[in-house]
């Protein structure tokens, strides 16, 4: 056994130094017999030459013990070795002799060479990509670095690197199961590995030439093999003549509608594929084969370079109804301020020529922040398979996005495909939307699998096409104007080849160009533009089909007593049996039975009925967020966990009613901004469902402010897509610092679209109208009664328009904080805003001051009334709804306290929260008779203080302020 030291030595230092470059370190090895230790190589990872080694001692002592393909390895490599009969021997009989010493330094030579022929095949594999010809103007050494990896075999006089010498690249070596680039063949010789690796003769190329293939860090053995398989199998990719002509004929579709804009509206912004023209031909062959696959539903997302001839040649949107953009004395049919041609999306169902199979296909518009769609196909595309029961992603399809990336030196254009069976993008994205389309699949109840594709091509023009790129590059623009066009590339190549005649493709051209000039034609007819015709997630039947609400009423939004209770008793219950709870929760149950059984609800209780009643009447309930299981402040609890088994959970709400409908609910990570944009796009798939955002804390959602500015706010004006999508933000000021206190009402009041001059008619479907006329709903509920009805109503709208909700935080468990059944069963509803009911109301002519206030500061105000004994002088009106502003209700409390004062007061700084938005409108309301005074913090710069001292200060001040009842006398306004 001594001997078996003998091999590690005479490999260590060749082997130790070819392993040290994929990250092998030494250590010391003892055999079983006693002696100084030996040392051998080892991989950090589990491979490298220790394993080999480790293999080859127990061959030596039991070829039977290894597997065959180990057997055959080393049986050959003795039989080079002139070892004699393939049988081993062990080296425990062979005498020390000369001739068996030097025949073993034969053996470990050809294994090192092995090993180091390997090691080559797997530096091509890791960065091979770095030399991959990715520059289509030839000014660059690569793309992607500007140096050569020194293990990777670009001159001759690199194979000493590996201790290979010129007389090697005729020897055979065995290939490694890691590769197939030898096909059927087992063996090739040196010179073969390397052209195959580098130069591929066969159409697909390999590591080095147009596909920069960069794979490795994939941990997922069988992933990495299915991509080897794929790119290295000689001939994989070879296309058939009529595949050939396939291509052509899509290029010539690709490229030509670039030409027929650029002849009729030349001084037009085009944002044209021109330089990238490839990617028709692409994503058509990319349906194809997800179509030949089982795929039904394909949705796409990209910005809007290359986006009309996306929608032309890919989609199939007729041509005439793209012209009409270019016709800016058309007038727009459809309300709202609608956007260019290059934002719009589209949908359309068709039969899929190649396959003869349906398929649907769904652009989604976005705006020019091209990364923001990411996420919003990845929610869309997670909310078609919900619908369709596609758990596993087998039938929908994928999104793109071709785009600007940041990877390229110069202006390219990037089409990245994600596949098999979910195709997403992550291009040139911010981290927070890279890390939220990247660990998607790692969330529950999403679904997603990468697989990237870049087609790297050049922008003909600049960044559009009334810009001069010379100014600033004139040096590429001079290259890029000396550039053949890919179609006559192609073209040139498959004539030669005999797959096409000149006359064929000349026809083509023809036909296409013909195609273009007729639907040209039928534009000129069109007088009117309809952006509803562009639409990316039309929901058939719940809209008339002029796309009208099918009536302007909303029902009541109560619910039964007995249904009430019901939803009570579940939440206070575990419905799994043998299933332990933690005794904090233990507690929490036992209070919502006790609330159930006085009827009463908390604002966490209130939740649970909205919620548990949708799902009665059929509609899908999710809510995502951060920690929103368990509810950030420890109020939810809608995940119970066992306590003794490991991840055993259990959802109550999904344990309601024997037919409901599922209740999802899923923690999300800290982005936001990537969030949020997915739960928009699972609000996009169809208006049956109640879809919720909730962040941490209110503030938080400024990380996603695109999303908010360029979708939420803007998303019906622009592209006359409806989404109810809900985001709850946690707000107040309870010092607790400006981090966690306000969530920043007044930016959402900045971007309402109610007019607060316009005075409006009351009439009978006032309410329903103004919600209806408005972009967005805001409110801040003050009780738990109120937020049951409004996320109710949000479903029972004919409409659909997104709810911002600020939530509370302390008032989640304040005392005073509850409401009754009698404030939710049948025949209640949302109330927009909450009257005086006390001692005031009864007696109006005696109260000298009014107060209207939104929100937790009602607490406080109550509290400080009573406190002063002014129950009787002064009342309190709570504005549950803020925007679009209940004129009519606000009205009608302002007259029924003719002698009071009217004050607002909130517990936001004056420049922040509510009072830039409700002061006008009060003023239209009044005819500017009679004054709105203000009562809260002064303006700052911090939304509140982070010392709790100064936090109490300023509340008593301004609470003082309120009920000084000669606090304004002889302000004028």
């Amino acid at each position: 056994m001594s001997q078996l030291r003998l091999l590690p030595s005479r490999l260590g230092a060749q082997a130790s130094r070819l392993l040290a470059t994929h990250g092998v370190h030494r250590f010391s090895w003892y055999s079983r017999s006693s002696g100084p230790p030996a040392t051998f190589p080892s991989s950090k990872v589990g491979g490298g030459s220790s394993y080999m080694e480790e293999m080859y001692f127990a061959w030596l002592e039991n070829p039977q013990s290894v597997h065959k393909s180990w057997d055959s390895f080393f049986r050959k490599a003795s039989e080079e070795a002139s070892y004699g009969p393939a049988q081993p021997r062990p080296l425990s009989v062979v005498p020390e002799s000369r001739p068996a010493v030097l025949s073993r330094t034969k053996t470990s030579k050809l294994v090192e060479d092995h090993l180091a022929v390997q090691s080559l095949i797997r530096a091509y594999q890791i960065r091979g990509h770095h030399v991959a010809q990715l520059d289509p103007l030839g000014i660059l050494d690569a793309d992607l670095d500007s140096f050569v990896p020194s293990d990777l075999i670009t001159t001759i006089d690199k194979l000493a690197f590996y201790d290979l010498r010129e007389a090697d690249l005729d020897k055979e070596f065995q290939l490694p199961t890691t590769t197939f680039i030898g096909g059927s063949e087992n063996t090739l010789s040196l010179r073969e590995i390397i052209r195959r690796l580098e130069c591929s003769p066969f159409p697909q190329n390999t590591y080095c030439q147009h596909i920069g293939l960069e794979f490795m860090f994939i941990n997922d053995v069988e992933q990495c093999q299915w991509i080897r398989q794929k790119f290295e199998t000689p001939g994989v990719m070879q296309f058939s003549s009529e595949e050939k002509r396939t291509l052509l004929a899509r290029l010539v579709r690709s490229m030509r509608f670039e030409d027929f804009l650029a002849r009729k509206w030349s001084s037009e912004k085009r944002f044209g594929l021109e330089g990238c023209e490839v990617m028709i031909p692409a994503l058509k062959t990319i349906i194809d084969k997800s179509s030949e696959m089982g795929i039904e539903n394909v949705i796409l997302g990209m910005p809007h370079r290359g986006r009309l001839n996306v929608l032309a040649n890919v989609i199939r949107k007729d041509l005439e109804q793209i012209f009409c953009q270019f016709d800016p004395k058309l007038e727009a049919a459809d309300e709202g301020s609608g956007d260019v041609k290059y934002h719009l999306g589209m949908y359309h169902e068709r039969i899929n020529r190649v396959t003869n199979r349906n398929i649907t296909l769904s652009l989604v518009a976005n705006p020019s922040h091209l990364e923001a769609v990411d996420p919003v196909v990845q929610g869309k595309t997670k909310a078609e398979q919900f619908y369709r029961g596609d758990a596993q992603g087998k039938k929908i399809g994928f999104t793109t996005d071709p785009r600007m990336a940041r990877s390229s030196p110069y202006p390219t254009d990037v089409a990245r495909v994600v596949n098999a069976p979910i195709f997403h993008v992550n291009a040139d994205d911010p981290e927070a939307v890279i890390y939220v389309c990247s660990v998607a699949a790692e969330w529950r109840n999403t679904f997603n699998k990468d697989v990237v594709v870049d087609l790297v091509c050049y922008r003909r023009r600049g960044h559009n096409e009334m810009d001069e790129p010379m100014f600033t590059q004139p040096l590429m623009y001079k290259q890029i104007h000396r550039q053949v066009p890919v179609l006559k590339k192609y073209a040139d190549k498959l004539i030669a080849e005999g797959a096409v005649t000149l006359q064929e493709f000349e026809e083509e051209i023809a036909k296409y160009d013909r195609i273009c000039e007729e639907a040209f034609g039928r534009s000129k007819d069109k007088k009117i533009l309809h952006i509803k015709h562009w639409l990316d997630s039309p929901w058939p039947g719940f809209f008339t089909v002029d796309g009208e609400p099918k009536s302007m009423t909303c029902p009541a939004t109560g619910i039964p007593e007995d249904m009430l209770t019901h939803i009570g008793e579940v939440a206070s219950s575990v419905p799994l049996e043998d299933f332990k709870i933690h005794t904090g929760l233990s507690r929490i149950l036992r209070g919502r039975a006790d609330m159930t059984r006085k009827r009463t609800v908390d604002w966490a209780l209130a939740e649970y009925m909205a919620f548990g009643s949708l799902l009665k009447e059929g509609i899908h309930v999710r809510l995502s967020g951060q920690d929103v299981e368990r509810g950030t402040f420890s109020h939810r609890h809608h995940v119970l966990h066992d306590q003794e088994v490991d991840r055993r959970t259990c959802v109550p709400m999904n344990h309601l009613w024997p037919d409901q409908a599922p209740y999802t609910v899923c923690n999300s990570s800290l982005s936001e901004y990537g969030v949020l944009g997915f739960e928009l796009g699972y609000a996009m798939a169809s208006p049956n469902a109640l879809v919720l955002w909730e962040a941490q804390f209110g503030d938080f959602h400024n990380t996603a402010q695109c999303i908010i500015d360029q979708f939420i706010s803007t998303g019906q004006a622009k592209w006359v897509r409806h989404n109810g999508v809900v985001l709850l933000l946690p707000h107040g000021m309870e010092g607790m610092g400006p981090e966690h206190s306000s969530a920043r009402p007044e930016r959402f009041l900045q971007m309402s679209n109610d007019d607060s001059d316009a005075y409006p008619a009351f009439t009978q479907d006032f309410e329903v109208r103004q919600l209806y006329d408005c972009n967005w709903i805001v409110v801040n509920c003050s009780t738990p009664a109120s937020y049951f009805h409004v996320l109710r109503r949000q479903i029972l709208l004919p409409f659909r328009k997104p709810l911002i909700i600020f939530t509370p935080k302390s008032l989640l468990r304040h005392p005073e904080a509850k409401s009754s059944f009698d404030q939710m069963v049948s025949g209640t509803s949302f109330q927009r805003v909450i009257p005086e009911d006390g001692a005031a109301a009864q007696a109006p002519g005696q109260v000298r001051r009014l107060i209207f206030c939104t929100g937790k500061v009602y607490y406080d105000l109550v509290k400080e009334r009573s406190s002063q004994g002014l129950d009787q002088h002064v009342a309190i009106t709570r504005l549950e709804q803020i925007s679009p502003f209940p004129f009519d209700l606000i009205k009608r409390e302002a007259e029924k306290y003719p002698g009071a004062e009217l004050v607002w007061c909130q517990e936001e700084h004056k420049n922040m929260g509510y009072y830039d938005y409700i002061s006008p409108r009060f003023m239209t309301i009044l005819g500017r008779a009679r004054p709105i005074w203000y009562v809260g913090r002064d303006p700052a710069a911090a939304p509140a203080t982070g010392n709790r001292n100064t936090h109490l200060v300023s509340l008593k001040k301004f609470l003082d302020t309120a009920f000084n009842l000669q606090a304004f006398e002889g302000k004028t306004f």
